[in-house]
């Protein structure tokens, strides 16, 4: 019975999956008008309180089956989907819908030789889905895991589809010795505590032992916003109510309102740690001095690294991108907030007049390479 369960889901999935790819074509066809009618006809759908309550009513089955199945509790905030939510999702909407048209641009337009021209042409990535078509290679051409590192890792391993993969989110405040302490307290608590269960959310609070007025001021606004602090020993002799801090504590992703905190002796550990125990997500230096925040920016390896700013700001809504799939720690084809253009790849058109390729080379005739 449950063989055939399988077949029978599997054929379900692909019917949905040829659907969905040959609506694809359709959107292509659509042009730059279309498709931004449709987005704005989209948001609208989503703004009329008929089909706002359906959306809940079906949210609130899958939190019900989350809970269930015992599934983490930050896990669980994520999977809500509030007003909050989907208002921000509308305006994702029209924020794409207002974008220029990137599908079908020339990135490239080259001239190799007279009647020969080359372009570089935009064009999406295709059919986006995740577990239950992994199996679908040839139709889905490639998958999103979104979830944990435990997650994306299985999702890698289970499919030969090319997999864009969008997991922890380990990121640190670090609080340089020439902080303003005001300005640091104001950025950890933003960082921590505006959704604790994000990827963009602060886990570790680093502070330069120069700086200890400084972590003062974000222990105390952190305790006001009711934010467990786990500290190391230097951290604990200035803020005694904090707890202690595990090896394990600095480099995990708490999905809730504890914050690790830890003294480094300068810009140098401070990015060792980082290094060490980061997710290449997002970083930030709370700092007046522009050489070391340079330097930061510079040396720091991660998809977004920022000078006096939240990190919670690492959000494709927030960047203007519109839509976004995830937050990609990946070095290549997208990295940090995927928005449109992450979901783009491109293809070469090549326009002649009945040139052969034997005709060039060393000796023979050369090619233009003009740039037009």
């Amino acid at each position: 019975m449950s063989n055939t369960n399988e077949s029978k889901l599997q054929i379900e999935m692909r019917a949905t999956a040829e659907a969905a790819k040959a609506a694809g074509g359709k959107l292509a066809r659509l042009g730059a008008e279309g498709r931004s009618k449709l987005l704005r006809a989209l948001a609208a759908a989503l703004r009329e309180p008929g089909v706002r309550a359906e959306v809940t009513a079906a949210n609130a089955k899958d939190l019900e089956r989350a809970k269930a199945e015992n599934v983490a509790a930050p896990l669980v905030k994520r999977l809500g989907l509030d007003a909050g939510k989907l208002d921000s999702v509308c305006d994702g909407l029209d924020q794409l819908a207002a974008m220029p048209d990137l599908v079908g641009r020339a990135t490239l337009r080259r001239e190799l030789d007279d009647g020969l021209v080359l372009e570089r042409v935009s064009t999406p990535l295709g059919l986006l889905d995740v577990a239950a078509v992994l199996g679908l290679h040839g139709l889905v051409e490639v998958i999103v895991a979104r979830g944990s590192s435990e997650f994306v890792r299985h999702i890698m391993s289970q499919s030969d589809i090319p997999v864009m993969g969008h997991a922890a989110g380990v990121c640190h405040l670090y609080v340089h010795a020439n902080a303003d302490a005001a300005m640091a307290a104001k950025l950890a608590v933003d960082g921590k505590t505006t959704y604790p269960a994000a990827c963009n959310a602060t886990e570790t609070l680093l502070w330069d032992a120069a700086a200890g007025g400084a972590l003062d001021a974000c222990a105390e606004a952190l305790k006001q916003a009711g934010v467990e602090l786990r500290g190391d020993e230097a951290t604990r002799k200035r803020v005694p109510w904090a707890k202690p801090a595990s090896d394990a504590d600095f480099g995990f992703e708490f999905g809730a309102n504890i914050i690790a905190v830890k003294q480094v002796s300068g810009i140098d550990e401070a990015m060792a740690h980082i290094a060490a125990h980061g997710s290449k997500h997002t970083e930030a230096i709370v700092t007046a001095d522009q050489g070391a925040a340079d330097r930061f920016m510079s040396e720091v390896d991660a998809a977004g690294i920022f000078h006096n700013a939240s990190t919670r700001f690492a959000d494709g809504y927030r960047y203007g991108l519109g839509a976004e799939v995830g937050i990609s720690t990946d070095k290549l084809h997208a990295r940090g907030p995927v928005g449109v253009e992450g979901l783009l790849t491109y293809r070469w058109l090549l326009r002649g007049s009945g040139q052969e390729t034997a005709s060039y080379g060393p000796g023979k005739r050369p090619f233009k390479h003009r740039d037009l």
